[in-house]
This record gives structure tokens, C-alpha cells and sequence, in this order.
């Protein structure tokens, strides 16, 4: 088969330039591994991110196949693959100046690529990358986070948030978080030790004692974020660079970074999967054929957990 369906873009906006078209089957390079993808996790924003639509260069991409999260089974091997075999389940985050996963197959480095956990589906396995690797990133590259130490979540209840809550408690930290009323018995139920309605109580009443903030959503939060902190401690930004001022006199520092690809905490996430310490939740799953209805929906919907794509059946 040299063919394969696949969802594209040929101009940029939404949901609506998504269809489904046959277009050639990528070929591995050098170090690739092509991937017959079983299932794709979709974030609605990434088609409002600059890679989607535009190279490192500037230089346009159109047509641009999205879904950065995969999860299937290694089909083929490039030139000088060492990190995965033929046959293997595997799953991964593609980067984002990549074309995606949202199609019958994916050519990734291989070096990108991890064994899947084996107690999740391809479909809940799709839901994991982004997210998981994000918070996972956060606290181990850019803030250490150390048992003992206090960690505030922002949106505990998110997509980001509901790992990161749980990731803490697996280094071993105290975690607050903040959530919605209708979100607070979910967000223990992923350990954090105190969930704060961030309608009723402003957590900066409440709160103290921390040494790591991770904020999605910047602005007032970020800025009212610093007076928790404790000497030393970090505002981790998801949301884009922190618009903030460091007050004078005190040891802080305040983050902005993009999640990278990376095998080693992909196998590290894995096992902490199959070991029961991390949840995962899928909102929807949605055939490849109605791509863009999982993105509409993903925009739109009120949800807990990742909007998927099933590409082929498990």
C-alpha cells in the first residue's frame, strides 16, 4: 500500500479545514520509525500553535496533518533505528513542527518512542503524551521538585493539572489545588491533599508555604501566585511567558518552557501507569473520519480528560 487516509489542513483556521483525504504513505528516514497508528490524542489549540502551520524556518506547511500524541505499533524501520523494533506497541508525543498522528500511519524518530503501558489501550494511551509529559517536565527539569516539598496546582481538574497533581504526589510532595465546585472530589480523588474552589475563596487567602506553583492560566493567578511562594521557590508557567513582577528582596523565579519529546520519561510515565499511580482519563474518542467534529468538540465541550481519535481498532 503506498496510499493512506489522512486528516489535513490546507489553510489555516479550525476545525472546519480539517478533512479527510488519501495521500501518500510517509517513507522512514534516517533514525524514523513509521507507525501504524492504533489511536491520536488531539488538543484543540494546537491549531491556533505557529508550528502547526509554519516550519522553524517561517516557511509554510500547508498541507499540515495534526495530533501530536500517537499510539500503535511500529511497522517499519528506518536506517539506524536502535530504540524500537518491528512489531512493537509503542506511543509517543511527535513534534509539533511534525506532521501529526491524525492519519492510517506516522513516521517519528525512533528515539522519540517508548514501549505503551501495558495495562491502557491504544486509545488511552494516545491521551497520555502531552499532558503527562508536561507536568512531568515541570517538575523534574524545571523546578526538582524534592519529597517534602509544597506544590500548588491551578486547574487541578485539567488536562495538564489532573497529572501534575498526581505526578507530585508520585516525587512525593504535598499538593494543593485549585479546581470548580464540581471538580473538587475529583481532584482528591487524584491525591492532591487540599482542593480549593477557586470561585468561593481566593487561594492567596488560604494558601501558603509553597515552593512550586504550576499555572496554566497566567494573569491574576500568576501575579497573585508569587505571594505563596516560600524564598526560593518557582512559578512554573503554562500559559506562556510570565507576565510578572519578581518582588525585590526575595529569591523567586518564574518559568515559561514547551514540552519536549523524550523517551526516558515516556518509559518512566509508563511504569508509573502500570504500577497504578497514574490515572488517565479520555473524554471522547471519535473516528478518524469525524476529525474535525473531535476538535469542535474538544473546543467547545465541558470536559474531564482527552479528546481522542481512534484510527484503527485495538
Amino acid at each position: 500500500m503506498t496510499t493512506m487516509r489522512a486528516v489535513r489542513a490546507h489553510a489555516r483556521g479550525g476545525a472546519e479545514q480539517l478533512q479527510l483525504e488519501d495521500v501518500p504513505k510517509p517513507e522512514p528516514q534516517a533514525g524514523e520509525a513509521l507507525i501504524r497508528v492504533h489511536a491520536a490524542g488531539i488538543t484543540p489549540t494546537e491549531l491556533e500553535w505557529s508550528e502547526t502551520w509554519v516550519d522553524r524556518q517561517g516557511h509554510d506547511r500547508t498541507p499540515t496533518i495534526p495530533s501530536h500524541e500517537v499510539s500503535g505499533v511500529v511497522e517499519e524501520l528506518g536506517p539506524g533505528v536502535t530504540h524500537v523494533v518491528a512489531g512493537e506497541e509503542v506511543y509517543g508525543l511527535v513534534p509539533f513542527d511534525h506532521d501529526g498522528a491524525a492519519a492510517d500511519y506516522v513516521a517519528v524518530r525512533a528515539r522519540d518512542l517508548a514501549p505503551k503501558p501495558v495495562t491502557l489501550d491504544h486509545s488511552r494511551t494516545a491521551a497520555l503524551p502531552l499532558s503527562a509529559l508536561t507536568a512531568w517536565q515541570a517538575f523534574t527539569e524545571q523546578a526538582h521538585v524534592h519529597p517534602g516539598n509544597h506544590v500548588l496546582v491551578h486547574g487541578g481538574a485539567g488536562g495538564v493539572g489532573a497529572f501534575a497533581v498526581q505526578i507530585a504526589k508520585a516525587l512525593g510532595a504535598r499538593v494543593t489545588a485549585t479546581a470548580s465546585a464540581g471538580d473538587i472530589e475529583y481532584v482528591r480523588s487524584l491525591g492532591a491533599d487540599v482542593v480549593i474552589d477557586y470561585k468561593a475563596t481566593p487561594f492567596e487567602e488560604v494558601v501558603s508555604d509553597v515552593d512550586v506553583v504550576l499555572d496554566p492560566i497566567g494573569g491574576r493567578t500568576a501575579e497573585a501566585s508569587l505571594g505563596v511562594l516560600n524564598d526560593g521557590g518557582s512559578l512554573i508557567s503554562l500559559a506562556g511567558p510570565p507576565a510578572v513582577t519578581l518582588p525585590e528582596g526575595r529569591d523567586l523565579s518564574a518559568e515559561f518552557f514547551i514540552v519536549e519529546p523524550e523517551r526516558s520519561q515516556l518509559i518512566e510515565l509508563a511504569r508509573l501507569v502500570d504500577d497504578g499511580r497514574l490515572r488517565v482519563e479520555v473524554a471522547e474518542v471519535f473516528p478518524l473520519e469525524d476529525a474535525a467534529a473531535a476538535y469542535e468538540f474538544g473546543r467547545t465541550a465541558r470536559r474531564r480528560g482527552k479528546v481522542v481519535v481512534q484510527v484503527e481498532r485495538s
